[in-house]
This record gives C-alpha cells, sequence and structure tokens, in this order.
C-alpha cells in the first residue's frame, strides 16, 4: 500500500444527522463538485469554541455564512476533500500538508495519492524540497513495487494526466524502503537529497550531433542557467518545472518558428528528443517552402 496505507483515497460518508459539510476554497467559498477544498462542518453539533484557548477558537470556529441561525458557526477541520459522485467525500490530506510553489497551492496528499494508483507503485510519498536557495521543488520518493524499478519519463506522463503540470514533481527518487519515525509514520526529514544525474562532458552521449541539438542545448541551459545541457540530460532533472517548460517553448518558437504543446517536455524531456521532433516538424513544413525560405529558417 501507499505510504498513507491507503490503496486509493478513502471515503469519510456523509454528515451526520443535523450537520452540515462544506467544502471550500481559501475565500471559504464553495468548490465544484470533484474539486478538492478544505472540510467545513456546520449544524447544531458544532461546539462553541475550546476551554480557555481563544486564539484557536478564533482560527478553528468561524462564522457560517450559509446557516440562517444568527450567531452560528462552522468548525474548520483542516481536512482537503472532495466529493465523489455518490455525495460521499473523499479525504485527500491536510492542509497542514499544503505547500506554495511559484505561486500555487500544491496539496501533496493529492500527488500521492495518484502515485499510489501507478500499479509498479508499493509506496510513495511527495515533499517541497529548496535544496538550492530560492529554488523550491517537489520530489516524488517512490518504492517500486517487487519485482519492478522506478521508470521515470512513465512515472512523469502518467502524473501528467492526472495532475495539472504544476503538480508533477520535478524529480523522482526510488528507495528501497521510506524512513520510518519511532511511531510509524514517514520520516520527511530523513529522505535523502536528489542526487544529480549530470552527464560527464567527455562522455560520448554529451556531444551535439546536429545544428538543431546545438540550438537546442544552448536555450535549454539558458532557461536553467546552466553552463552546458548535454543532449541525453533530463531538463527535470535538472531542475526544470512547469514555468520554465513555457519559456522554453517560446524560445523554440522564436527560433524554430514551431509551436509545440506544453506538454512535450513530458514526453520528450531531453534536448536530443526536443531536436528530433522539432527536426521532424520542420521538415513536412519544408515540403511547403521555396530554398530560399528554408536557409532563412535555419539559418
Amino acid at each position: 500500500p501507499p505510504a498513507s496505507g491507503w490503496t486509493s483515497p478513502p471515503s469519510i460518508g456523509r454528515p451526520i444527522s443535523g450537520a452540515r459539510a462544506y467544502v471550500l476554497d481559501e475565500k471559504r467559498q464553495p468548490v465544484l463538485a470533484g474539486m478538492t477544498g478544505e472540510l467545513y462542518i456546520g449544524g447544531r453539533g458544532v461546539a462553541r469554541g475550546y476551554l480557555n484557548r481563544a486564539e484557536l477558537t478564533a482560527e478553528r470556529f468561524v462564522p457560517d455564512p450559509f446557516s440562517d441561525v444568527p450567531g452560528a458557526r462552522m468548525y474548520r477541520t483542516g481536512d482537503l476533500v472532495r466529493a465523489r459522485v455518490n455525495g460521499e467525500l473523499e479525504f485527500v490530506g491536510r492542509t497542514d500538508d499544503q505547500v506554495k510553489i511559484r505561486g500555487f497551492r500544491i496539496e501533496l496528499g493529492e500527488i500521492e495519492a495518484t502515485l499510489a494508483a501507478h500499479p509498479l507503485v508499493q509506496q510513495a510519498v511527495a515533499v517541497a524540497r529548496e535544496d538550492t536557495p530560492g529554488d523550491k521543488r517537489l520530489v516524488a520518493y517512490v518504492v517500486p513495487a517487487p519485482g519492478s524499478t522506478l521508470d521515470v519519463d512513465s512515472m512523469r506522463s502518467f502524473l501528467g494526466k492526472h495532475l495539472p503540470e504544476y503538480m508533477v514533481p520535478a524529480a523522482f527518487v526510488s528507495l528501497p524502503s521510506l524512513p520510518v519515525t519511532t511511531n510509524g509514520k514517514v520520516d520527511r526529514h530523513a529522505l535523502p537529497a536528489p542526487t544529480s544525474s549530470r552527464v560527464p562532458a567527455d562522455d560520448p552521449s554529451a556531444e551535439v550531433r546536429t545544428l538543431i541539438e546545438q540550438r537546442m542545448g544552448g536555450m535549454v541551459a539558458a532557461v536553467l542557467k546552466l553552463d552546458k545541457v548535454g543532449p541525453e540530460e533530463n531538463f527535470f532533472l535538472l531542475g526544470g518545472h512547469s514555468l520554465l517548460e513555457a519559456q522554453l517553448l517560446v524560445h523554440v518558437h522564436q527560433t524554430f518558428g514551431v509551436e509545440l504543446p506544453l506538454r512535450t517536455l513530458f514526453e520528450l524531456p531531453t534536448v536530443s528528443g526536443l531536436s528530433a521532433e522539432i527536426e521532424r516538424l520542420l521538415l513536412a513544413s519544408l515540403q511547403a517552402m521555396t530554398d530560399e525560405e528554408a536557409e532563412r529558417l535555419l539559418a
């Protein structure tokens, strides 16, 4: 099972009689069905607050704008949930597990639940790391199912089909088991930093083979703020993320006149892969060009 012990996100059922459940966003407005929000409880069973803890009471027991009862309050649970088609609430995680990266608020529990749904994953946990000051990024730690190995490209593609791009981890680390604390919970502080996957400069695979690869390598290096990027190095393992991907694709369009879909890098995360796709598209468009137009494009 996944790190949480679930094979899929668990249902927490429906509100008990006399209680109301609200799934709200950060502005305490109802979210659309199927969207993740924080669970608030209203109704007759809501207490007045915590005894002798005014500050915590003010934080957790807030005015209920959906009630007709004057002075009604609702309890802020801190649980992240979403409503299933049958009306049951599905537990996603805790607001404590939320992180903010590049302006996006991310539920780590949702990433972990999606990872756990992959057939070749036994356990998984997602964390936000800032190993380089100012560069916070998502890292997934995966314990592969018995007899399996971690296929990063396959994993990234799988997550890209189920999650927004900004929630797909920048790096994946394969572990034989997840470290745990004395009480059996995953010890996130003991998770290792992702190791560098840089290809040595004298490695044969580091040599560019075409003019397009040379230009693409320069563009990728510039976007990632690196001196050089080899043809077979993975954009995401070098620190790439969705915003940098968007910047890179703008440069590609400006340089080659080719528009690539935003998800292209999930399928082709290397300079060689991108270059081959650009070359394929250019060759297709060259059939309708004159020799002069083709020379100007590749100049």
